[in-house]
């Protein structure tokens, strides 16, 4: 009996001996780089036979933890031949370099590793694990047509206060013309007048309002002061706040991914681009979360049925294999990614579909019209739309514009990496979950204090003033922690300005303007309505504009800053509002209220406005 006991000791000491034997963990990192020595930025880094993996970072550099010492690494990149490190060990960094890779690619051969489920192939859905298009046709050696497509921008004109005290428009916090205007700057050439929509310019910026507090999922600030390029004008800064949620705290993603394949994404700029800058959103996602993936071109397929964001590999793999060539099925693409987000619905959570594209559909539902009434369908069902454009020669800004505005969604102009991981990584949550929808703005101006005002900016924003009580009509969304600014020109009561303009008297009825109400020092009635994100009925939130103008020394960075970049859209545009803008006021204005700019965009923003001073402010007009 003794015996037994003492083997039955040993066996155990033995099992608890190995139970708590495990090899540590070990991490093996290092940094992945081109034949010139840059940076690859989101290459995969995969252990051989396994699914453990991770991609680079901004600087080319990856850790992935094993549990043993060395391991065989697969390291790839789109463009780039595959490359086996069969020795990779957790006491040396490595170094790789890749080389450019031969394989054409111009024809798209996407595979898709698994197949969809049987639900998941309904008869409204298209969908396939493979398919090839014949490449496009490429331009002849040396010839290149733009053809860009912007809509047309007529500028807001001033309004009398007694004729039109009313002001009504939809919030906007997309922040494409900004890093598109960049993108012209950068390659020595001013923006087309209609490519600069002053509101997303000034919106592209952070600004420091403060977080709200109360029941409503926003808070609102305003600030008067004088108006930098006309003096004897004031401006009216308004300022809303998003809620702040932490990352763990947002709720559950369905996302689909709808990348546009077609021969047109066949440039580093575009397809190559799209790809690192999805990298750095997988990074982002959580166990919680799921993503499919849609393709089109000649046809549109699922090629990642929806996973879970833990595993990133899968995700990673899939997106690695995406290949460009072909015609343009956009509205074939949009069908099914709306029809797997609503399969894979959830309730409460983040339903969207992210689409990625130059804007140049051309096969299928291709006008204008009929590609926003199908997103106007669409959006019913709950799923919100992101947009994010690509490339130049071809971009097609007013079709994206309308889809994403229609489409209950934002729109993004992805023109580097860096602009890539600003949008997907730093404003993850703004730029994916939506705290309030059709979110509308009225201001009521009081004709004791203002003569006349005007709204810079917001024209494809613009709503009737009886827009502003129907909750059917559509809006826009505000993000998790996003800010949204709006400025005002006014003309003060009392003083005199051609700007307002007359008309001549009414023959069929009196022409009798409100008479203001005397003795009232308010300046403005701010009045915003917004809906939750899966709700039918708006709460209202009002806030009055009173007191003095703050004198132009004492006003905040964020009106200066704000002040700043609306005279640097002006001078773009070349607008007939610009007054007595110049370059140089403008570039002084922004330095002395860039404040806390730690990331160095407002720094970014002043090297802009004097490279258009250097290039003489004469663009494409």
């Amino acid at each position: 009996m003794k015996t037994k006991s003492v083997l039955l000791l040993a066996a155990i000491s033995l099992l608890l001996s190995a139970h708590f034997s495990v090899k540590p963990p070990h991490t093996i990192h290092g940094i992945v780089s081109d034949d010139n020595g840059d940076p690859l930025i989101g290459a995969s880094v995969l252990v051989k036979g396994t699914t453990l993996g991770t991609v680079t970072d901004l600087e080319g550099r990856f850790s992935l933890t094993t549990q043993d010492s060395c391991a065989t690494l697969v390291i790839s990149y789109t463009g780039y031949e595959t490359q086996e490190i069969k020795k990779a060990c957790a006491s040396k960094p490595i170094r790789v370099k890749l080389a450019p890779s031969n394989v054409s690619l111009e024809e798209v051969v996407v595979l898709g590793g698994n197949r969809p489920s049987k639900k998941e192939r309904s008869a409204a859905v298209q969908s396939v694990s493979s398919y090839s298009v014949a490449p496009a046709p490429k331009p002849q050696e040396g010839y290149y047509h733009n053809t860009e497509d912007y809509s047309p921008i007529a500028e807001n004109r001033f309004h009398k206060a007694t004729d039109t005290p009313l002001s009504t428009f939809s919030i906007d916090v997309d922040a494409a013309s900004y890093s598109n205007m960049r993108r012209f700057l950068k390659n020595g050439q001013m923006p087309p007048a209609d490519a600069v929509r002053i509101e997303e310019m000034i919106n592209y910026f952070d600004y420091q309002y403060p977080q709200p507090t109360g029941e409503h999922p926003f808070e609102v600030v305003a600030e008067m002061s004088e108006c930098p390029w006309q003096p004897e004008h004031r401006l009216l800064h308004i300022g809303l706040k998003g809620r702040e949620i932490a990352t763990d705290k947002l709720p559950p993603s369905n996302l689909v991914f709808l990348i546009d394949v077609s021969g047109s994404m066949d440039s580093p700029n575009k397809l190559p681009l799209l790809q690192s800058a999805f990298r750095l959103l997988v990074n982002q996602l959580r166990p919680q979360d799921k993503v499919a993936m849609v393709v089109y071109a000649g046809a549109a397929g699922l090629v990642l049925e929806p996973t879970d964001g833990n595993d990133k590999q899968k995700i990673l793999e899939a997106l690695q294999r995406l290949q460009a060539g072909g015609s343009t099925a956009g509205g074939a693409g949009i069908r099914l990614a709306y029809d797997v987000a609503r399969q894979h619905f959830v309730k409460g959570g983040n339903n969207r579909v992210i689409l990625a594209t130059d804007g140049d559909f051309n096969v299928g539902a291709s006008s204008d019209a009929d590609m926003v009434r199908l997103i106007e369908e669409e959006r019913k069902s709950g799923v919100f739309l992101t947009v994010l454009g690509f490339g130049m020669g071809n971009y097609k800004d007013n079709k994206m514009q309308q889809l994403s505005n229609a489409g209950n969604g934002n729109h993004a102009y992805i023109d580097d990496i860096d602009e890539a991981k600003k949008v997907l990584v730093e404003e993850f949550g703004g730029t994916l979950f939506t705290i309030a929808k059709d979110v509308k703005i009225q201001i009521e101006f009081n004709p004791a204090q203002v003569a006349g005002y005007r709204l810079i900016g917001y024209e494809n924003r613009l709503l009737n003033k009886e827009d502003f009580n129907d909750d059917k009509k559509d809006a826009g969304e505000l993000g998790a922690g996003h800010t949204v600014t709006a400025l005002y020109e006014i003309v003060p009561a009392g003083v005199k300005s051609d700007l307002l303009g007359s008309v001549d008297p009414l023959k069929y009825q009196k022409d009798t303007p409100t008479k203001p109400a005397t003795g009232n020092t308010e300046t403005a009635t701010i009045k915003l309505r917004y809906k939750q994100p899966d709700g039918d009925k708006s709460m209202l939130l009002e806030r009055v504009v009173a007191g003095t103008p703050v004198p132009a020394a004492k006003s905040s960075d964020n009106f200066r800053w704000s002040a700043a970049v609306a005279e640097f859209g002006m001078l773009l545009r070349n607008s007939e509002f610009k007054g007595k803008a110049t370059f140089e006021q403008c570039i002084q204005l922004a330095k002395k209220a860039r404040g806390d700019d730690e990331k160095g965009y407002r720094q970014e923003c002043v090297r802009l406005m004097e490279t258009a001073a250097a290039l003489g402010g004469v663009g494409e007009r």
